[in-house]
């Protein structure tokens, strides 16, 4: 069994369910995610369709306030993308008839093009799907559009792969670029970041509309931050991660922790 630093990651479902759980008690809606990346055979994509099966049953079952997110690489898109868009498919569909939310989260660059094709082709087809879209890479903004002409839902993040850009003052410029377009838009849309400039920044902009945006948060960080939003009424939600394949992930949440050190900030309390 892989050892867990807990603070980011849970070890299985039964810790997800319960830690979800606890959360929607406190006003905090969850975004689970079943820990994997990078199958490589068929056998293991399959054990992912079958891991994110078991969550959207579950969740169902314990009534939770939760939507499911999946990552492609995961269910096959680096050695088979018609049998990974099926995959796709056939969990978009569990959680329709399941009325559980149903996201996607942006990998690699690689990747990108691909993920927004399977988004797009999910909203086509009536289902109710939110796509991660990262600040950091010259063409999110078309991005953007296309996935609203087709009725999905952005979740803009800053990004935590390798951009096209890196300077972090020019990265929260494109990220505020991104939400004014949205707001002009008058589409519900989802933001993930811890920044303190950019969160009182989004407040101030929202403000008159709370209804329209969703703040979201990784477990481990900003406990603070996200009671206080729900009691001023914005909508908040929680990235929860569970499973026995945490080592890419809390790598990532470390290396965001050193990189914000060396620019002397801190995410919000």
């Amino acid at each position: 069994m892989a050892s867990h630093d807990t603070r980011w990651t849970l070890p299985d479902l039964p810790s997800a369910v319960h830690w979800c759980a606890t959360r929607n008690e406190q006003g905090i809606r969850c975004i689970v995610d079943v820990l994997g990346e990078y199958a490589r055979k068929a056998d293991q994509a399959t054990d992912s369709v079958d891991a994110y099966m078991s969550a959207a049953r579950t969740i169902d079952e314990h009534g939770l306030n939760a939507s499911l997110t999946v990552k492609l690489s995961a269910l096959g898109a680096l050695f088979d993308q018609q049998q990974c868009r099926a995959n796709v498919r056939a969990i978009a569909e569990e959680t329709a008839r399941r009325n559980i939310g149903f996201e996607i989260d942006m990998e690699v660059p690689n990747l990108i093009e691909y993920t927004i094709d399977v988004t797009r082709a999910c909203a086509r087809q009536g289902r109710t799907v939110t796509v991660a879209l990262q600040a950091y890479m010259d063409r999110t903004r078309d991005d953007l559009v296309r996935i609203c002409t087709e009725g999905g839902t952005a979740r803009v993040v800053k990004g935590a792969y390798m951009g096209t850009i890196r300077d972090f003052g020019a990265i929260q410029q494109r990220f505020k670029a991104l939400i004014d377009l949205l707001y002009a838009e008058k589409v519900f849309f989802a933001v993930g970041t811890h920044d303190p400039e950019l969160l009182a920044w989004m407040m101030t902009r929202m403000e008159a509309r709370k209804d329209m945006v969703e703040f979201g948060f990784l477990k481990g960080l900003a406990d603070q931050t996200k009671t206080a939003m729900v009691n001023d009424g914005w909508r908040v939600s929680e990235y929860v991660p569970f499973g026995e394949h945490a080592a890419g992930y809390e790598t990532r949440r470390r290396q965001y922790l050193r990189s914000l050190e060396v620019l002397h900030r801190a995410p919000v309390p």
